[in-house]
């Protein structure tokens, strides 16, 4: 015989359950939201600090609708490094730089730390406007087998002229999978260096899905029938 009091621990137990479930869910929504929100209100109100006591109070908005704006800052650092960029582009502004950096080289203490943060610049800025020009194939780790790269630049300077080859070099960065952001630099001959047709998104993806994914539909993603095996073994014995 049964009682409406022996269903209550389990009905306490499904109902504590289902709100512990819901409370998981919406720390999983919430958490990256906030964060990044409080991320990105933190660096607005570090970069105010450090920006607004070097503007004049007259330019501050806070002197004209009494409100300290968060981001402020911000906008004028984004506005004067608009700039500042712009005047080094010209003759000007390379004339004025390169002036500097020949004050900065004579100086031994400086001139180190300010080629090492430059080069730091130059490498997370600066270079994130280049792209990698073809998607390619080359020989790796022996002859035989092929591997997907990325042709960057022809090697230059002493790689260039030490490295005992006939024609020219090719830079090439050689993905991993399944990440393609780590890698390997190989410096190869660019009789040895295959041009694909795909894009480098294309590739991208095929080196990230591990060869399952052809993105492009003039590769072969289908695997050879009985007869072209026996055509393609016969060219090969032949």
């Amino acid at each position: 015989m049964t009682t409406p009091f022996d269903d209550e621990p389990h009905r306490r137990r499904g109902l504590f359950a289902s709100l512990r479930a819901s409370f998981f869910t919406g720390i999983v929504v919430i958490a990256p939201v906030g964060l990044t929100i409080w991320l990105l209100w933190s660096v607005m109100g570090w970069i105010d600090s450090v920006v607004l006591p070097l503007v004049p109070t007259t330019f501050r908005p806070e002197q004209y609708i009494g409100i300290n704006l968060r981001g402020v800052g911000l906008i004028i650092f984004l506005l004067f490094t608009i700039v500042v960029g712009w005047i080094a582009k010209g003759i000007l502004g390379r004339s004025l730089i390169s002036f500097a950096e020949s004050l900065v080289d004579r100086m031994p203490v400086v001139r180190t730390v300010y080629s090492g943060i430059k080069q730091i610049s130059e490498t997370v800025f600066a270079q994130s406007e280049r792209s990698f020009e073809k998607a390619c194939l080359v020989q790796y780790p022996r002859k035989g087998i092929w591997a997907i790269g990325f042709i960057s630049t022809t090697a230059k300077g002493e790689i260039a002229k030490r490295a005992e080859t006939s024609g020219g070099l090719v830079s090439v960065f050689l993905p991993t999978t399944p990440n393609p952001t780590s890698g390997f630099l190989l410096f190869v001959p660019e009789e040895d260096v295959i041009e694909l047709d795909m894009s480098v998104e294309d590739s991208a993806k095929l080196v990230i899905s591990a060869g399952l994914v052809y993105p492009n539909p003039k590769d072969p993603a289908k695997p050879l029938d009985n007869g072209k095996k026996a055509k393609a073994l016969e060219k090969e014995n032949a």
